[in-house]
């Protein structure tokens, strides 16, 4: 699913208008009905609705929602603010069919002085202000109304955005002059803005709203930014041969684990030969050595001369893939061992947790990565390695997306949402995983995922794509049998196999 900006938006609009055809009017009023049956199913008749409708065609909206739902006996007061004396033209269509509907109990139309009226729990208040077109903040009058409806205790349900929060950026936005949503009602598609934590308390839950946009138009018009679904995935899929053996299926090291963290090793390579690897070697310190042998007896140990720290980096020319960084300590011998093992490694790599950290420490190192690496940080992770803190997650996210572009690399930017950016400018949201994955080791098996499908053949961007997405699935089984609050990270493992059964069933 592609994810547009403000003036996509306007474009398919224009798109599907010229294409359907349908009138820009009658476009309006097949949304606003798509919002009222949302309405409907969610809060009863005899809840009283206040509107709030801007100038534009956001407020064209709300003014048609207030009109449907009166017809439906809602008591509804509908406010118009025309401070400018402009309203938009499809606004003032609507405008005027408000004003002969008889069975809207109240309508007034700001023009000068504003008297509010009075927002109280059992009341539902539509904020049809401003919509996607919005590009500066809210300023005056507006923000004072958006403070108003956030201090009451009434519900409050947004037509496509909230108020004051723009479509992308919202680096230097006010956000205490942004309407905070119980429901964000939103049409045809996510919008980027809302794939942020920081903005989850202000569009609050969050529906689509199919309003038949032009599929046609949507394929047409080229964006950076996407959803992962499904379908785009099961396309993908490696099928096991029938005489395969496990030579076929791709030889994986993970090199992980300093002493006190060898669990992260151990998550790491579960999760690589759940992910259909044919061979997994672990290279970890020696005082792991019998953990490792314990914990997964089918892997091949590999053990580091150390006894606590992973210190030589050791000849890769045998493996598919490589997974190096979780748990593997901080210690400076190791960050030299590690940008060695990068350096005489021509396998795929997959970098992660410590060895993050470790070149964000040698920053002057990752201009020798090679071309094609996978870094999987989370966001704290990834400032590190780029040596700058960022304001909110957008400004976060450009920068991680040029840093995938400058070093030719794959990155995911780990999180609710997590973002893969990839060498030619392009990222994809994953649409899968839960609050319950949000504890230690999840990172671990990640590594351990995606290690598992480069050495199954699969190529860096569908293997990130793929390990993205089974990961989360994974979690997502899992918290419908145990819930999210006592998940761990080893039962993510526990639920890869279901997780690849689901998608190749």
């Amino acid at each position: 699913m592609k994810i547009f900006t403000s003036a996509q938006i306007r474009e398919l609009d224009k798109y599907t208008m010229e294409h359907e055809p349908v009138s820009s009017i009658d476009l309006m009023e097949r949304a606003s009905m798509a919002i009222v049956r949302a309405i409907t199913k969610m809060w009863p008749a005899d809840m009283p609705v206040v509107v709030f409708a801007g100038p534009g065609n956001n407020g064209g909206d709300a003014l048609a929602v207030a009109r449907m739902l009166a017809e439906q006996r809602y008591q509804v007061d509908a406010f118009l603010f025309n401070i400018n004396g402009k309203l938009s033209e499809d606004c003032n269509v609507n405008k005027q069919r408000a004003i002969g509907c008889k069975a809207i109990k109240g309508f007034t139309e700001v023009v000068d002085e504003f008297d509010p009226p009075v927002l109280e729990k059992g009341m539902l208040v539509i904020d049809g202000l401003f919509g996607s077109g919005l590009n500066k903040p809210l300023a005056g009058g507006f923000a004072s109304l958006v403070k108003y409806i956030n201090q009451s205790p009434a519900t409050v349900v947004s037509i496509d955005v909230p108020s004051g929060l723009m479509t992308e950026d919202n680096t230097y936005n006010v956000r205490a002059n942004i309407v905070r949503a119980d429901v964000t009602l939103t049409l045809q598609n996510k919008k980027l803005s809302f794939l942020f934590a920081e903005n989850q308390k202000i569009i609050g839950r969050l529906k689509i709203l199919d309003i038949r946009l032009s599929k046609e138009g949507m394929s047409a018009i080229s964006s950076p930014f996407s959803i992962l679904e499904e379908s785009d995935l099961r396309l993908r899929l490696l099928r096991r041969s029938e005489f395969a053996h496990k030579g076929d299926m791709g030889n994986a090291l993970i090199v992980a684990g300093c002493y006190g963290m060898a669990g992260a090793a151990v998550l790491a390579t579960k999760a690589c030969f759940r992910s259909g690897a044919g061979k997994v070697t672990v290279c970890t310190p020696r005082r792991n050595n019998d953990i490792l042998q314990i914990s997964v007896p089918e892997a091949v140990m590999c053990i580091d001369k150390e006894e606590t720290y992973f210190s030589e980096a050791i000849d890769a020319s045998s493996f598919d893939a490589v997974g190096i960084g979780p748990g593997l300590g901080r210690q400076e011998a190791s960050a030299i061992a590690l940008i060695t093992q990068i350096r005489r490694t021509q396998a795929p790599i997959v970098i992660d947790a410590d060895g993050l950290n470790m070149l964000a420490s040698h920053r002057a190192w990752l201009q020798q990565l090679p071309k094609g690496i996978i870094m999987t940080p989370h966001p704290r992770e990834f400032e590190r390695l780029a040596g700058n803190h960022y304001s909110d997650s957008y400004e976060r996210l450009c920068s991680v997306r040029d840093m995938a572009e400058r070093l030719q690399a794959y990155i995911i930017l780990k999180g609710h949402y997590s973002a893969l950016c990839m060498p030619d400018g392009k990222v994809v949201f994953n649409s899968t995983g839960n609050a319950g994955m949000a504890t230690a080791g999840s990172g671990d098996v990640l590594t351990g995922v995606i290690t598992g499908l480069l050495a199954r053949g699969y190529k860096p961007s569908d293997a990130c794509m793929l390990g993205m997405y089974v990961h989360g699935l994974a979690g997502d089984l899992a918290v419908k049998d145990i819930g999210a609050e006592s998940l761990v990270a080893s039962d993510i493992v526990r639920y890869l196999p279901q997780a690849f059964k689901y998608l190749c069933d």
